[in-house]
């Protein structure tokens, strides 16, 4: 099984992340996790996990916040430990994702400059030909955040934005942030059946004729 680097950022939208960390794990991978300095504060604020300045509580709150299953897939890293495995091309990796990912690191990741493990991580994958999957939340995008998503894209990085869609008819926020979990699962290459796949739109009926249920 591949382990993954899972870096969270000062953007909204950390319930991605612990959905993303959760299905990694419950499908047999490893996962090192670190946080940035602002993503301890929207973690806190948002799901009420106190990870410390430099990420230095983080271990010690996984089972709370993850399950002790889960807790026990999981590396942690202080996001100054810029000596940490991840931070090392000769580390295999089988990805790494940025979840949610803001703009600052985004553009800290797209001109080269690693201030923290999570950007070094990014810049190793980038290096080394890898998957970098860079998953944004946040709305509206103005030209200098494209710009800086489409140097990554460029880079050799996937953008696959926080966005979920409704054609599955979601029956609440869990199946909402499944839906997003799956599409990243899919750009890892991890099987799962977090979220139903499309099967088209139905034929439209014929004049005179009723058609009940639900779209797929």
């Amino acid at each position: 099984m591949s382990r993954f680097f899972v870096g969270l950022t000062g953007a909204s939208g950390h319930v991605y992340a612990e959905g993303l960390v959760r299905a990694l794990v419950g499908a047999g991978h490893g996962v090192d996790l670190s946080i940035t300095s602002a993503g301890r504060r929207v973690l806190l604020h948002e799901r009420g996990i106190d990870a410390g300045e430099r990420g230095e509580r983080l271990a010690a709150s996984l089972a709370g916040w993850l399950g002790e299953e889960v807790a026990r897939g999981v590396r942690t890293f202080e996001s100054d430990d810029v000596g940490a495995p991840p931070s090392s091309g000769t580390a295999q990796s089988g990805g790494v994702v940025l979840c949610p990912c803001s703009m600052g690191t985004a553009a800290r990741v797209a001109a080269g400059f690693s201030s923290n493990l999570v950007e070094r991580a990014a810049d190793v994958a980038l290096k080394e030909g890898r998957t970098l999957l860079i998953m944004p939340r946040e709305t509206p995008l103005s030209e200098l955040h494209l710009e800086n998503l489409l140097r990554l894209a460029r880079l050799g990085a996937a953008i696959l934005p926080c966005a979920p869609g409704f054609y599955h008819h979601p029956k609440g926020i869990e199946e909402l942030v499944d839906h997003i979990v799956g599409k990243a699962l899919d750009r890892l290459g991890v099987e799962h059946d977090l979220s139903p796949r499309w099967q088209g739109l139905e034929p439209p009926a014929e004049p005179g004729i009723e058609r009940g249920g639900d779209r797929p």
